[in-house]
């Protein structure tokens, strides 16, 4: 903990050019390997203020299990946060999704930033027994995605080039990489592990879904994890956390992702088809500007119909066969249940949605993979 905030010292005293001094660290829980502080500024010679967050990933190369799969470099985690944060402080502050990012040092692998204060995980409000507050959440994180998708249209080569001065651009996006590597693969697994033919209908879907990762005509940035650890409600309304695995992606994406329940998490979310339908519009109202093609339902319900079938059949590869270590990666929080509960809410939902929206294929399918998950929880 004092290597972190006297290279933090050592960083913003070289930048501002006089003495910085940093006091009374404490410990707000990194995941992985990073270490994550909030300190006091004790000694302030310009308007630094009054106290920050300081997040560090030591150098090491570091193998992580999860839905990210196989062995990834903490260097280029590291610096690909650091490009998504450069790129999100560059928006105006009223279009900025988290943290502004004060200081940065490549070589040590450390972020100096703003600190958003005791804001509340999300993951707790939505385990309230208040049916409004619960409503609320929903509705305000569906916006606030909203507005960061409306102000980050257009802005990929900005992006961009902030990752090729970083020398990140040459890298492979491990999220895309290994997500639409996956997709690939279910229907196998689904062979395998539920004796279950998938129709050819829903595979040409899923295969279509999985260009949503590297193209899509909705393009706008994203943290690429949003996971109920990572979304916070404070003063300044939902702040989005933990920008390792920023980049472009299509948008449905995100709010799909929200619509399934956290699908690389462990989550049970308090979700219906009618709060589903609210969120989406919550959404859409946000980006319907940029995109006016999304007013359409029938368009919305398409899309995102593409990028929920995604998400669950992630989930589903994910965590089926079950793998120890998978589970145990998976960090723990308010909204964590074992995982047949949250594959069954994640396979009911997109059941509920597809017959809603009269994808009769899509429901069936989805309502067979329900009963086979009955049946080998069962056994």
């Amino acid at each position: 903990m004092s290597e972190v905030v006297e290279a933090a010292e050592k960083l913003l005293t070289r930048r501002t050019g006089a003495p910085v001094t940093l006091a009374d660290p404490v410990d707000l829980g990194g995941s992985g390997r990073s270490v994550v502080l909030r300190v006091r500024v004790a000694a302030n010679p310009f308007s630094l203020p009054r106290t920050l967050v300081l997040k560090q990933v030591p150098p090491r190369t570091n193998r992580r299990v999860g839905f990210r799969g196989a062995a990834t470099d903490d260097e280029v985690a590291f610096l690909r946060e650091a490009v998504s944060y450069q790129f999100a402080t560059a928006l105006a502050k009223d279009d900025r999704p988290g943290a502004e990012l004060l200081a940065y040092d490549f070589e040590s692998r450390l972020l100096v930033l703003s600190d958003l204060g005791d804001a509340t995980p999300i993951a707790t409000l939505l385990r309230s027994d208040d049916t409004d507050t619960v409503t609320n959440t929903l509705m305000a994180f569906a916006q606030a995605l909203g507005r960061m998708h409306a102000a980050t249209v257009g802005r990929e080569e900005d992006f961009a080039a902030l990752l090729r001065r970083a020398e990140v651009a040459h890298f492979a996006d491990a999220v895309v990489e290994q997500a639409t590597a996956a997709l690939r693969g279910v229907p196998d697994r689904f062979a395998v592990e539920f004796g279950l033919e998938v129709p050819q209908s829903v595979i040409d879907r899923a295969e279509r879904s999985a260009k949503l990762f590297t193209a899509g005509r909705f393009r706008a940035f994203s943290p690429s994890d949003l996971c109920p650890d990572n979304i916070v409600v404070g003063d300044e309304g939902v702040q989005f956390l933990d920008y390792e695995w920023g980049g472009f992606r299509d948008a449905t994406l995100d709010i799909a992702y929200a619509l399934t329940s956290f699908p690389a998490c462990l989550c049970k979310a308090p979700l219906t088809l009618e709060r589903a339908r609210a969120m989406a519009d919550a959404w859409r109202a946000e980006v319907v500007g940029m995109w006016p093609s999304l007013g359409f339902d029938e368009v919305l319900a398409e899309r995102l119909l593409d990028a929920q079938l995604a998400w669950v059949w992630l989930s589903t590869y994910l965590f089926v066969p079950e793998d120890p270590a998978r589970v145990a990666a998976v960090r723990d929080h308010h909204l964590s249940v074992p995982w047949p509960d949250a594959l069954r809410s994640r396979w009911s939902l997109l059941a509920d949605f597809a017959g809603d929206t009269g994808h009769d294929d899509v429901a069936g399918h989805a309502r067979d993979v329900l009963d086979r998950l009955e049946r080998r929880v069962g056994d």
